[in-house]
């Protein structure tokens, strides 16, 4: 019969695959790494170009080349991330969801990891992946995976190092989320800290405060509470309880959980796993920190923290925050223990 009428044989599920991959070859080599992916677009957004934006039924993640950001993580349309006004019209800027490296003082500038651009793909669905150009200064490269839940709220950020140099560097992850200020800070302490008072104060930026005083910050019940701008901003912890919450007075309750290392050094001055800017502004800073790496030449290392949001009435201050209220809902939230 005609060769055009035989049925067609059956594709094996591999040659599908292949070809799949054949295909976004060629995409990728003509500059538009991304497919579209279930819950993944690239798109124009703040008047950022090549943005990827994440999205599930109650929640959307936008995400930006500009610092390999996260401009907006929305549940119902309402952004948990403070983004400054010119960032918010693509005029620059650096607020909402940053990320960095440190030690802090240790590291040189790194304007190349810090700014971008990143390159940005979608890498499956709800997924994307952002790479940063080489930094000399540093010696590192960072690649940024962001992944949101098929339903709910949970966003996962794994930040890699890259160690590209000759030599061998030490480096620790810094997450620097600007969240909206004047919030209520909520962090479970853990036995065995090096501080007398769970915390630690920055009188400036190179003297640390260890037994500070404020009365912006209380402790009860296994926490410390930081209800408003303390009389220095920036705080440090060293908590191995791995997760904080953050009432906000637009009542969204912004939850972050990630890895603690008792048993590992941590380069930070302090020997942090958790810093808060409070500054007496619209936004607040977030920022867990991870252990010392120490990256051989062509070394790498990575460093996951998982994001959660939800609805809760602000409370107004501290003392009505309902602690054991506060940790059923967090455990519900995140599935933690």
């Amino acid at each position: 019969g005609n060769a055009h009428t035989a049925p067609v044989p059956a594709m094996k599920p591999v040659h599908i695959l292949k070809g799949f991959f054949a295909v976004s070859l060629l995409l990728g080599l003509s500059g538009n790494v991304a497919l579209a992916a279930k819950g993944a677009r690239s798109l124009t957004a703040f008047g950022y170009e090549n943005c990827i934006e994440l999205k599930n039924k109650t929640t959307r993640v936008v995400l930006a080349p500009s610092g390999g950001r996260v401009l907006a993580y929305e549940i119902n349309g309402v952004n948990t991330l403070y983004l400054s006004e010119s960032d918010s019209q693509g005029k620059g800027g650096s607020s909402a969801g940053r990320f960095d490296i440190g030690p802090e003082r240790v590291l040189p500038r790194h304007d190349l990891l810090w700014s971008g651009p990143y390159e940005g793909e979608i890498t499956g669905a709800r997924s994307a992946r952002f790479t940063s150009g080489k930094d000399e200064a540093t010696g590192f490269q960072i690649v940024r995976d962001f992944r949101l839940a098929a339903k709910g709220t949970h966003l996962r950020i794994k930040q890699t190092v890259i160690n590209i140099s000759d030599t061998t560097r030490q480096v620790c992850y810094w997450c620097r989320t600007f969240v909206h200020g004047q919030g209520i800070c909520v962090v479970p302490v853990t036995d065995h800290s090096r501080m007398p008072r769970k915390h630690v104060i920055y009188e400036n930026g190179t003297t640390i405060n260890f037994l500070p005083d404020d009365e912006k910050i209380s402790q009860r019940d296994g926490y410390v509470l930081v209800e408003g701008p303390p009389r220095m901003p920036k705080l440090g912890f060293d908590s191995k309880a791995g997760w904080m919450a953050y009432l906000m007075r637009n009542d969204l309750l912004f939850v972050k959980g990630w890895p603690t290392y008792p048993k590992r050094p941590y380069n930070e001055m302090a020997g942090l796993t958790l810093s808060i800017w409070y500054p007496d502004g619209p936004m607040c800073e977030l920022e867990p920190i991870g252990p010392q790496e120490i990256l051989k030449p062509g070394g790498k290392a990575s460093f996951t923290e998982d994001w959660w949001v939800a609805e809760q009435k602000f409370p107004g201050n501290s003392k009505s925050v309902d602690l054991g209220q506060l940790e059923a809902k967090v455990k519900k939230l995140t599935g933690r223990k």
